[in-house]
């Protein structure tokens, strides 16, 4: 019986590196550091709201929440595009297309 090992995640070559052959590992994902925030955010306003420290009206903290997520997620994507430009990878010698002519 055969065993399969699991393939590279990723975007990962497995051998250390990330694929763009900067020897990086890839960080997080712009979508899970913003979702944490949002939960940890709206953990802290029901405690602070449970307290009653501050009357808060959820509809307003949900809409407050959801424009603050967007903008992060749009802010975060178009970071992290900028940072793996074109640009950058064919000063890096690779070709734009990701073909590989050598």
């Amino acid at each position: 019986m055969a065993t399969q090992e699991p393939g590279p995640l990723y975007g990962s070559n497995g051998n250390g590196t990330n694929g763009s052959g900067t020897g990086q590992e890839p960080g997080p994902r712009v979508g899970t550091v913003v979702w944490g925030l949002v939960i940890v955010a709206l953990a802290a306003l029901i405690i602070i709201s449970k307290l009653g420290l501050i009357a808060l009206n959820a509809n307003y903290v949900l809409i407050g929440l959801m424009i603050g997520a967007g903008a992060a997620l749009i802010i975060g994507g178009l970071v992290s595009a900028r940072s793996h430009s074109p640009k950058q990878k064919e000063s890096d010698g690779e070709p734009r297309n990701g073909t590989n002519h050598g």
